[in-house]
């Protein structure tokens, strides 16, 4: 595909990306210990497979990628998504000697690398020209967005990721600082009657 220079800068960074992501995740697969975490991990993985075929079929293909990244439904599994059940986090101490990671290690590289795609997708989606890789960069950080989302909930049932409520008063002291808009002023219509935003759904469909 004819790519403009900046594109083609970014993709190889992002294609990279992959490459390392892919690794790490095929390492984690032949060790994780936890049949939970292993099942998460082996549902991502034919998704990032995708992702960075994806990347090279941009890169080689004048016609541009042949395959799509499918829009993920993200799935809530902790009751409270504000505390933890937990009294105590599980102690953790970097370690300087390592020849394999532990569960905890592994899940946390993932969950770091999957924060750091989704930064580097959001910000090529701003970047890019061309309407097809835009859209590819903004699906990828959707992807990297509903795989955290999943990885977080295991490390917050596990304590691996700390989870607790914001204070009440404090919230209620930030909350009362800012006033909602009214929608039904005659300017707030008048500029949604003569110029449409034309949309694909809602947001609420990305989380149904």
């Amino acid at each position: 595909m004819k790519l403009a220079a900046h594109e083609l800068h970014d993709f190889n960074e992002l294609t990279m990306s992959c490459v390392n992501s892919i690794t790490n995740m095929a390492y984690m697969l032949q060790h994780v210990q936890d049949p939970e975490l292993k099942a998460i991990l082996e549902r991502h993985f034919p998704l990032h497979i995708r992702d960075y075929n994806m990347k090279v079929e941009f890169l080689n293909q004048a016609t541009g990628a042949h395959k799509e990244l499918p829009l993920l439904k993200e799935n809530t599994t902790l009751e409270d998504l504000t505390s933890s059940n937990l009294s105590m986090y599980p102690p953790v101490q970097p370690r300087t000697v390592v020849e394999n990671f532990n569960d905890r290690e592994m899940v946390t590289a993932y969950l770091l690398t999957l924060k750091r795609a989704g930064r580097e997708y959001a910000w090529s989606a701003m970047e890019m020209a061309n309407p097809e890789i835009r859209s590819f960069c903004q699906t990828a950080f959707m992807m990297s967005c509903s795989h955290a989302y999943d990885v977080w909930q295991y490390m917050a049932k596990k304590g691996y990721y700390p989870l607790e409520p914001a204070d009440s008063t404090m919230t209620l002291k930030i909350g009362a600082m800012y006033q909602v808009v009214p929608e039904d002023i005659p300017q707030f219509q008048q500029y949604m009657s003569q110029h449409e935003n034309p949309t694909e759904g809602e947001s609420d469909q990305l989380y149904q």
